[in-house]
């Protein structure tokens, strides 16, 4: 009895060592890989330091960011919110010259929200605004359907 149990710890061993033996090489094998342009970003509610980095900084270079912005009580807003933000997250959604699509959303509502969108000039809600970048290129003001918006990344 026990040499048979030794026989099945034996033939288990060496099935261990051949199979870490068939594993062995496909770890150490060299393996690659490709990098691809960095997805879309969504910001929500950025304050003026999130908002400076993104749209002025080096994370808004090479990349097209739409600013919205709105405010809680306006009905359109939350109508075209939830398309940009579709639209952030959809690694396949790029502007008319291929630039990846950022979103940041400011509440005019609050102080600094308030202060930025007197600097852009925002007289109605929502209103978005394309920063290539960090330039101000192209604006829309009032909701649009979501092909309205991809019709709208394609002039950008």
């Amino acid at each position: 009895m026990t040499s048979l149990l030794n026989l099945r710890i034996l033939k288990s061993a060496s099935a261990n060592q051949s199979i870490k033996r068939s594993v062995l090489p496909s770890l150490t094998a060299k393996r690659t890989f490709r990098v691809s342009s960095k997805c879309n970003e969504y910001y929500p509610d950025a304050n003026f330091s999130i908002f400076k980095e993104v749209v002025q900084g080096e994370k808004g270079k090479g990349r097209l960011v739409l600013v919205d912005f709105y405010a809680g009580w306006c009905r359109p807003c939350h109508m075209l919110s939830p398309i940009l933000k579709a639209i952030a997250t959809d690694k396949n959604v790029k502007s008319g010259t291929g630039k990846p699509v950022d979103v940041v959303t400011i509440d005019t509502e609050s102080t600094e929200g308030m202060e930025l969108g007197q600097r852009y000039k925002v007289r109605a809600l929502p209103t978005v605004i394309a920063f290539c970048d960090g330039q101000q290129a192209l604006q829309f003001v009032g909701a649009l359907p979501e092909d309205g918006v991809k019709d709208f990344l394609k002039q950008v």
